[in-house]
C-alpha cells in the first residue's frame, strides 16, 4: 500500500494549505485600452458639439438634406477622394 506524507506529518508548526483568498477586485484596464476611451469618448464629444452647432446654424430644424449633411460631415469629415 502507497501512502502519502503530508507536510504536518514532518514538522508539527506547519499549517495546512490553505487555499488563495479569491479576491473580488475588477481588474482595472490596460493602459491602452484607457487611452484608446479617452480618445474615442473625446471624438464622440466633439461630434456631438459639431452636430449641436451645425443645428444652431440651421435653426434647430432636422430635415434629410441636413441628415445627410451632417452624415457626409462626420464620417468623411469633409474629406474628398479627388
Amino acid at each position: 500500500m502507497t501512502h502519502v506524507a503530508r507536510p504536518t506529518e514532518f514538522q508539527r508548526d506547519i499549517t495546512p494549505y490553505r487555499r488563495p483568498v479569491a479576491s473580488k477586485a475588477v481588474p482595472q484596464p490596460g493602459l491602452l485600452a484607457r487611452l484608446f476611451d479617452a480618445v474615442f469618448e473625446n471624438r464622440q464629444r466633439q461630434a456631438q458639439r459639431d452636430v449641436e452647432a451645425y443645428l444652431a446654424r440651421s435653426g434647430h430644424r432636422l430635415t434629410d438634406s441636413i441628415e445627410r449633411e451632417i452624415d457626409k460631415r462626420l464620417f468623411s469629415s469633409g474629406w474628398n477622394a479627388r
